[in-house]
């Protein structure tokens, strides 16, 4: 369960570095081809969901490693499944269903985070 968890929690906190990193810092004309979404959120709300993954990003990794706080990876894989929620809302309600496999995929991924992390952390 520990090579697992180390296994979803790293790929997921790549991932989201990666992403929530160019939400962060990029401008919207750099993320609209990207995700065309950016042109209906405001940007101060496009840089609050990169920084929110960042930190589920630092959240899945360092409590685990530090041994400081470790219920806090559970916590980060959590709201890392809220974000993609919301993910999943917004393309629904741009008529984009098509586009959510991406957004599933993390979803689930940052669920077994979530429950793997209960069984050992």
């Amino acid at each position: 369960m520990t090579v697992a968890y180390w296994v979803v929690a790293a790929l997921l906190a790549v991932f989201y570095l990666y992403a929530g990193g160019k939400k962060v810092l990029q401008s919207q004309e750099r993320l609209r081809p990207m995700m065309g979404w950016v042109d209906r959120v405001p940007m101060p709300l496009v840089r609050v969901i990169g920084t929110l993954e960042v930190l589920g990003a630092a959240g899945l990794v360092l409590p685990p490693l530090t041994g400081i706080a470790p219920w806090l990876a559970v916590a980060a894989a959590i709201g890392l499944v809220l974000i993609q929620v919301g993910g999943i809302a917004v393309h629904v309600s741009r008529g984009e269903a098509r586009l959510i496999g991406l957004n599933i995929a993390l979803l689930v991924a940052a669920a077994g985070a979530a429950g793997l992390g209960t069984t050992w952390l």
